[in-house]
């Protein structure tokens, strides 16, 4: 597997894998598979490894520990401060003060059963605190030995300059497909490669979509939480699936899956997607993808394929302005 160079001397397999699935919000899993799925992953050379307190709560971080807790050397390994959580899974709202991340810092490493966290996100920005001061809490971590590089999640290039002021900022991390592609049109990402900051996809099959695994409402459990965002809604699923038929097209010509040319499709953007999966047959056909190459006729022929003006519902139902925190 191929490196990428995020920013402030970070470097990480090309493809990521995002380990939410294996606990939250996507219906039952099989522990044991999610596990053989995790040491197939470093095995293969998919070692940047996703996951955040809200997962469970506490559940996927503890997963993980279990699971790769032996390879720790191995792995690149990112969590996140979530929205405010007690220690019994109460889950309150945002909370970016530096006692709470300080605190949700430490209860990570203990989940984990590590002593440093390579890359620290800040799940979602706090409204009511000043970044400045969310960042200098993370920035104490790095100089504590407790972090090793910091990251943001789902926020506008404003908050990013700011941020970038106080603590160089490795990554930021939104969402990022070819059915949704915001940090495009709003300035994240070219704000991000002015300072030097990488970017990594969540989501980059549209949540399942742009494969073959979900062709049918039917192949949700009935608690997917996916079947309460608005593209999942029936006749925005049926219409933003008729849009998936015309990359299954362009991959059939390139003889690739659907799968792998929108995960190539980020990459030729120069983002790090993190596809979750909970099967291995899932990760080595993700994994493939970071060995095609689009050419540029063949990335503009994609993004036409799916016109943003065609796409059905909101990506997860927040309406938020463009550009600004999520």
């Amino acid at each position: 597997m191929r490196q990428h160079a995020l920013g402030d001397g970070l470097a990480v397999s090309a493809i990521g894998l995002g380990a939410m699935g294996m606990n939250a919000f996507y219906g039952p899993s099989d522990e044991r598979e999610s596990i053989a799925t995790l040491q197939h992953a470093v095995d293969i050379g998919v070692t940047f490894i996703d996951t955040a307190e809200a997962y469970g709560p506490f559940a996927n971080e503890q997963l993980i520990g279990r699971a790769l807790g032996h390879r720790r050397d191995e792995i690149t390994l990112a969590t996140k401060a979530s929205a405010e959580t007690d220690d019994d899974g109460t889950v309150h709202g945002r909370n970016g003060t530096p006692e709470y991340i300080k605190r949700a810092c430490e209860r990570s490493l203990r989940h984990l059963g590590t002593d440093v966290i390579d890359l620290y996100y800040l799940h979602r920005a706090d409204p009511a605190v000043p970044i400045e001061e969310s960042v200098g809490a993370m920035s104490e971590l790095v100089q504590e030995g407790k972090v090793r590089h910091i990251g943001l999640s789902e926020v506008s290039a404003s908050t990013m300059r700011r941020a970038n002021a106080i603590h160089p900022i490795a990554a930021v991390q939104s969402e990022f497909s070819l059915f949704a592609r915001d940090i495009l049109h709003n300035g994240e990402k070219a704000t991000a490669d002015e300072l030097g900051i990488g970017f990594v996809a969540y989501s980059p099959l549209g949540r399942g979509v742009l494969g073959d695994g979900i062709r049918s409402l039917d192949d949700l459990s009935a608690d997917d939480a996916r079947r309460g965002l608005p593209r999942f809604a029936p006749e925005a699923f049926a219409a933003n699936r008729r849009l998936v038929e015309r990359v299954e097209q362009i991959a059939a010509r390139i003889g690739a899956t659907v799968a792998q040319i929108a995960l190539a499709w980020v990459l030729a953007e120069g983002v790090v997607p993190i596809p979750g999966t909970r099967r291995r047959a899932r990760l080595n056909e993700n994994a493939a993808a970071a060995d095609i190459l689009l050419d540029d006729e063949t990335r503009r022929t994609l993004t036409r394929a799916l016109p943003s003006s065609e796409i059905v519902g909101s990506r997860d139902g927040i309406d938020a302005p463009p550009g600004t925190d999520r």
